[in-house]
């Protein structure tokens, strides 16, 4: 979807992935092999004018020697920072951000005291690798700490109490190497088992928060100098904002601006570490964003329903894989539910 953004902008990219049957691959030249591979990473960054990542697990380490030989944006003090829970929160943190109640985890006693000092229901997590819902286990009273030790335990976790959140949403900003920044609309986002099954957008919490959630978003990319797309999820709790965690990248619940927005996300990431104006992120209308997991759907069903925009990725199906997504644009939210209602009987997600 970069590559796809950027080609009316005489934009190219070039990809670094493990295999030939990539989405990136499928549409731009791409070097194949491992992506912390050290000389396939300093021929991608002599041969770029500026690198950047959409997958936020390639360690800070492996890019560090690359910042001779061009530009990486975002920072890769964003990239690390987001990598590790515990790093994360206690930026939110420095900056005034409220986060769940927390506390580092390394044995059975940690999770003991933090389970006791925090209290019950709670969910322990890896601080590392986490997304889509693995490496996490919801634990309802002490009961459940012995098993939950058992089925994830381990150095580097930490214990979250639980939010009873009416909503969760996102907030995808675009910082250019100047320091403007172009906010996108809200979007609320509905999950199962830890995975975004669909979003709406823009989604109407009300001015103050939709300015608090700026006001938090500006202040995370500005300590971190940052340079292109930022997401940010928070929970929505008692008519609050609480900052889940951040992904310093396009993000899956801003794909919604590919057909919702007069600039994409993946648009603006590339004008921003491009050094290049931002573009518009004004919504063209009412929005509904479904997410392809396991398996694909019937395209003649779905492109029936008017209004409606399908991405395959063309990946290999297995279960819980997003391997695709459809957007329902409309003028007037009733209508774009009511499309919503009609195009979630032609899914099954596994």
């Amino acid at each position: 979807m970069l590559a796809l953004a950027g080609y009316p902008l005489g934009i190219r990219c070039t990809f670094l992935d493990r295999s030939a049957d990539s989405p990136g691959a499928q549409v731009a030249p791409s070097l194949l092999g491992a992506l912390e591979d050290a000389a396939l990473l300093e021929q991608l960054a002599a041969a770029s004018d500026v690198l950047t990542f959409d997958w936020e697990n390639i360690s800070g380490k492996a890019l560090a020697p690359l910042a001779k030989l061009t530009a990486i944006r975002p920072p890769r003090a964003a990239l690390e920072v987001s990598q590790d829970r515990l790093h994360e929160k206690a930026l939110f943190r420095r900056l005034r951000i409220p986060v769940a109640e927390h506390a580092a985890v390394d044995s059975p006693q940690d999770l003991a005291r933090a389970a006791k000092k925090l209290g019950t229901p709670g969910i322990l997590k890896t601080r590392r690798l986490g997304y889509d819902g693995k490496g996490q286990c919801r634990i309802e009273s002490l009961a459940d700490l012995e098993g939950a030790w058992e089925l994830i335990g381990g150095e580097g976790l930490i214990y979250e109490k639980l939010q009873r959140f009416s909503r969760e949403v996102s907030l995808i900003a675009a910082r250019s190497v100047a320091g403007d920044i172009a906010y996108y609309p809200l979007s609320a986002n509905s999950h199962a088992g830890g995975i975004l099954r669909y979003g709406l957008a823009p989604y109407k919490v009300g001015a103050k928060l939709e300015r608090t959630a700026r006001i938090h978003m500006k202040r995370v990319m500005s300590a971190l100098e940052y340079t292109g797309v930022l997401a940010i999820e928070f929970f929505v709790v008692q008519g609050r904002l609480v900052a889940n965690e951040m992904a310093p990248r396009v993000h899956n619940s801003g794909h919604w601006t590919i057909e919702g927005c007069v600039t994409s996300q993946f648009e603006n990431h590339l004008r921003a570490i491009c050094g290049l104006p931002l573009g518009s992120t004004r919504p063209l209308g009412h929005t509904a964003m479904i997410n392809f997991l396991g398996q694909m759907p019937s395209r003649e069903r779905l492109l029936a329903v008017e209004g409606l925009a399908f991405h395959d990725y063309g990946k290999e199906p297995r279960p819980g894989r997003k391997l695709g997504h459809c957007t329902i644009l409309k003028a007037r939210p009733g209508d774009r539910d009511r499309a919503l209602a009609n195009a979630l009987k032609s899914i099954t997600w596994s």
